[in-house]
């Protein structure tokens, strides 16, 4: 069970990870795409021209995309796919602009110029809210580890002292009531931290 769990911890986290460089290389994308469809080119070229160009996983991504639309798949479907897996309002953002310039038949290049400045400004404050959150996630691990050094370090001043407070009712209770402070303290400091930009 704990196996399961730690499996699923860890699939979960990986698939996060992989959305937060896709969202890091749309600026790009938005770039590559101003300028590919400036030069003359059918959004559906620009788009395969941004999956040869960048690296995963948008690259991966983009070229499933291309795959997508090569058989004949309408472009809407394709980039909601997208946004199915790969879950983030800058992305919904593109694609919306993307599907809503390609249903008008008129050009997107101003849309996707100031579309990449807008993402590069969003990915300065990500970079910077995490700088900030982890101080606070440092601290979240810090507080018990400081807890649990003070009980050590109170055993090592005084031997013996940790088995004569475990050894007692009292001391058991106390025990058990600093673990769950310090739990609460934990889970409280990591819900604080979850900023969402």
């Amino acid at each position: 069970l704990i196996g399961l769990w730690g499996t699923n911890a860890f699939l979960n986290w990986q698939r996060i990870k992989r959305t937060e460089r896709f969202i890091n290389q749309l600026p790009e994308l938005s770039r590559i795409l101003a300028n590919a469809t400036q030069a003359g080119l059918a959004l559906r070229t620009s788009l395969s021209m941004a999956a040869e160009e960048l690296e995963d996983p948008a690259g991966e991504e983009l070229a499933r995309v291309a795959r997508r639309l090569a058989v004949g798949e309408p472009l809407e479907d394709a980039l909601s796919e997208l946004t199915d897996r790969l879950p983030s309002r800058e992305l919904v953002v593109l694609v919306t602009t993307l599907v809503l310039s390609n249903r008008a038949g008129g050009t997107v290049v101003s849309s996707l110029r100031n579309l990449t400045e807008t993402l590069e400004e969003r990915k300065e404050t990500r970079r910077e809210v995490k700088t900030q959150l982890s101080q606070v996630t440092v601290t979240a691990y810090a507080v018990p580890l400081f807890g649990i050094g003070a009980m050590l370090l109170m055993n090592a001043v005084m031997p013996g002292a940790l088995d004569r407070m475990t050894g007692a009712f009292p001391g058991q209770v106390a025990v058990v009531v600093s673990i769950v402070l310090y739990a609460i303290g934990f889970v409280v400091i990591r819900r604080f931290s979850r900023i969402d930009v």
